[in-house]
């Protein structure tokens, strides 16, 4: 148990943790920004996901699903979704990508996700 409390756990952070929808420059299309903040040496690669209350996808659009985020680095990312689809969203989540050519065969994934109220 003292292993576990004393290792050190890398993940990467999304803000804002309550994001709210404000309107696009489109007709019925909503957007939120999210910044992306990338905490670990062994990821380079964070996929984005906009999920409902039952963790079912719901369609959105951002400029790239998959984005490059060095260590340290930091990105800031717009979410659209149409308007009749914002009672619907309940997260948005980013999830990092492990190579599979990495050395690290300890290296875990990590998904953050923020939710609306």
């Amino acid at each position: 148990m003292l292993v576990l409390a004393s290792s050190v756990s890398y993940a990467h952070e999304m803000v804002p943790t309550y994001p709210k929808w404000e309107p696009s420059l489109y007709n019925d299309v909503l957007k939120t920004t999210m910044e992306i903040f990338n905490k670990r040496t062994d990821v380079e690669y964070y996929e984005i996901a906009v999920f409902d209350r039952d963790w079912k996808s719901v369609p959105f659009v951002t400029a790239y699903k998959v984005i490059q985020l060095r260590y340290l680095g930091t990105a800031s990312i717009d979410v659209y979704i149409k308007k009749a689809d914002r009672n619907r969203v309940e997260y948005i989540c980013s999830r990092s990508k492990i190579k599979k050519s990495s050395d690290l065969r300890t290296a875990v994934s990590s998904t953050i996700c923020s939710r609306f109220k």
